[in-house]
């Protein structure tokens, strides 16, 4: 008789204790210095690179945990650690996502390794699909991709904007529109492999926060990338081209169904980033004395730690239920991804600043980390869908109603 449990695994927790060690050795040590340079942390990639942390077969580890959480334990640790450089090591596990959301095994096999490089020679990955002029609104995409059949390859056109390692990455996963009169409907993912011609990167985006890690423009200029290129395949794809043109509900969109599988493990970004403001006020909190006693004896600071200490707790559990779902491949009745992600987004914008109150002066300088971890974690309510976008997509789907 099978039974519900909340203990994790030995393996599960094997993972999250070496992600944590490592998150409390090499990454935060190393938080503040990489936040001031705003350039790509290259030595501790290949670090995480050397001791297996970074690349295809820890990934393949962590996703394959059939219940969905381990991969969302190591996000949690790796940004409780800094999320700047956690974007770093992390962002190409959304490239990872679109291909395995879209591809086939032989596409998988082959381009996910490439998309990580080795341990002597790391590489990251772009997932690129929001533009200049279509941000949350995935079915305005206007770079185009068309299909030169004499010499079986497609030829991508279009700018992309705010892309995560974009210019940087060996291999660029490219969302873009097959047929417009489709919307979001007509849109299909491709490969761009490493040294195509016609792809280049824009300037990096100076950013609030999230410093260690590369964001830029991608610009594709007639870039030709091979048939296999496509993935899921031309069959598929034309198959699913036909469902729409004939009024049939759409299978697989390609941008969607990357959000879909990404919002859980966004969550527990997240959440890290949450947590570690946490733990660092209530030690700041007992430690700080004023009127003759610690402040924690203050109902005015303990209460709003205890009320953060207790959302925590809440969102993790959205998170694994989420995760869960969507390894197991549980139907997201009620948007439970975007559940996970609405809540955890605003608990990092909410635990940070509270956080920044408690520390007071000390918490607005950067002498302590907290000021780093509020400007890291307001992005969370912002990229991989808007907070608002999240509301729209729960409501949505609790109501059976077309809310605009």
């Amino acid at each position: 008789m099978s039974g519900f449990f909340l203990d994790l695994t030995d393996e599960q927790r094997t993972v999250r204790d070496w992600v944590h060690g490592f998150a409390a050795d090499v990454v935060r040590p190393a938080a503040a210095e990489w936040d001031e340079r705003e350039d790509t942390p290259w030595p501790i990639i290949e670090e995480a690179a050397a001791i297996g942390l970074y690349g295809f077969e820890s990934l393949a580890e962590m996703f394959g945990d059939p219940t969905g959480i381990t991969l969302q334990l190591a996000n949690e640790e790796l940004f409780w650690g800094d999320a700047g450089i956690g974007m770093a090591l992390f962002g190409t596990s959304l490239a990872v996502a679109g291909i395995f959301a879209a591809g086939t095994p032989d596409q998988l096999a082959e381009w996910v390794p490439q998309c990580f490089g080795d341990a002597n020679a790391p590489r990251v990955a772009a997932f690129c699909v929001s533009e200049p002029g279509a941000g949350s609104d995935v079915s305005a995409l206007r770079t185009r991709a068309r299909y030169d059949e004499a010499k079986d390859e497609w030829v991508l056109g279009g700018q992309k904007a705010w892309i995560t390692n974009g210019g940087i990455a060996a291999v660029h996963v490219v969302v873009a529109s097959v047929d417009p009169e489709l919307g979001s409907r007509g849109q299909a993912a491709f490969v761009v492999p490493p040294g195509t011609a016609g792809l280049t990167g824009g300037r990096k985006i100076r950013k609030l926060g999230l410093r260690a890690s590369h964001t830029a423009d991608v610009f594709l200029d007639d870039v030709r990338v091979p048939g296999h290129c496509l993935l899921g395949g031309r069959e598929r794809l034309e198959r699913r081209l036909a469902r729409a043109r004939e009024g049939g509900r759409a299978k697989g969109q390609a941008a969607m169904a990357t959000f879909e599988v990404s919002r859980p493990t966004v969550g527990a970004q997240a959440l890290g980033i949450a947590r570690a403001a946490h733990e660092y006020a209530l030690e700041y909190a007992k430690g700080r004395e004023a009127f003759g006693r610690p402040i924690i004896e203050n109902q005015a600071i303990a209460f709003p730690l205890a009320d953060l200490r207790t959302e925590i707790d809440a969102v993790r559990l959205l998170i694994w239920r989420a995760a869960w779902m969507a390894r197991t491949e549980r139907p997201f009745h009620a948007a439970e991804g975007s559940m996970s992600k609405l809540r955890a987004g605003e608990l990092a914008v909410a635990a940070t600043e509270k956080a920044i109150q408690i520390l007071g002066g000390a918490g607005y300088s950067r002498d302590h980390p907290v000021e780093r971890m509020y400007r890291d974690g307001k992005i969370y309510t912002i990229f991989e869908g808007t907070s608002e976008i999240q509301r729209l997509v729960i409501a949505r789907a609790i109501s059976g109603h077309p809310i605009r």
